[in-house]
């Protein structure tokens, strides 16, 4: 996986924080994910940031994890499309 690449959200992906957690709404399947504080977190990082290496580098420096722990969590983010 390329770090640098981009983070593209689905126009048919919805997301609502609602008490400091996402609730996702994926329009196409009708089916709804709940993202706690850290899958919040990334989910965040990942509008603001929009490259990888970026959303990546941010959860190094918001949580105490190993660099293998906090790319994984990147890459099981879902959904979205790479560019």
């Amino acid at each position: 996986m390329d770090l640098n690449q981009k983070v593209i959200f689905s126009d048919t992906v919805f997301g609502q924080e609602i008490d400091g957690e996402m609730v996702l709404l994926d329009m196409n399947s009708e089916n709804y994910f709940g993202l706690d504080e850290v899958g919040t977190a990334i989910w965040q990082a990942m509008q603001e940031k929009k490259l990888l290496r970026d959303v990546h580098a941010d959860l190094l420096e918001q949580y105490e994890v190993i660099e293998i722990v906090s790319f994984l969590f990147v890459l099981l983010i879902i959904p979205f499309k790479k560019q």
